[in-house]
């Protein structure tokens, strides 16, 4: 399992037990030491069962930056009831680092395999991970990150930006 899954699986867990963060270590590995927007995706059967992230760095490290989205994940997830003990066992974890988010000037720049999407108009921001299953076609991740963010599927009227990620499973 990679270091970054690891981290997010530990986290979840000793919260859902225990109700608390672990502790960060002293010597975090150097390459959690970077700073990056970070998403955790957990998956109970092959479901969705959370994902909560940043786009850009909140925290001071990916450490604590997965350590934070891990929780919110399991915990915070608007979609979703808060994950309970029982249900640990059954859950996979990914960990997405993302790029810093370019502007988007024309839709020929984009692929929904290869990169994620960011819409914002005025103070509503929608965001989708790219090589999301069933989502196929720009039109379709557009589409969806503006319901996300509460825009009208078919107004043009939007900033779009693109980002790749580093996925671990």
């Amino acid at each position: 399992m990679h270091p970054y899954v690891e981290l997010a699986k530990k986290t979840v867990e000793e919260y859902v037990k225990t109700g608390k963060i672990p502790p960060i270590p002293e010597n975090i590995p150097a390459d959690m030491k970077r700073r990056a927007g970070v998403f955790v995706s957990i998956k109970k059967k092959g479901q969705l069962r959370g994902c909560i992230g940043t786009f850009l760095p909140a925290t001071e490290n990916i450490y604590t930056e997965i350590v934070r989205n891990a929780i919110a994940s399991a915990t915070e997830d608007p979609r979703f009831p808060p994950v309970s003990p029982k249900e640990l066992e059954e859950l996979e974890y990914s960990v997405d680092i993302l790029s810093p988010p370019e502007p988007v000037k024309s839709l020929d720049e984009l692929d929904p395999k290869k990169y994620g999407v960011i819409v914002i108009k005025g103070w509503q921001k929608g965001l989708l991970l790219p090589d999301i299953e069933g989502v196929n076609t720009v039109d379709e991740q557009l589409r969806i990150a503006k319901l996300k963010a509460g825009i009208d599927p078919y107004d043009p009227d939007i900033e779009i930006y693109k980002f790749k990620v580093e996925r671990y499973r």
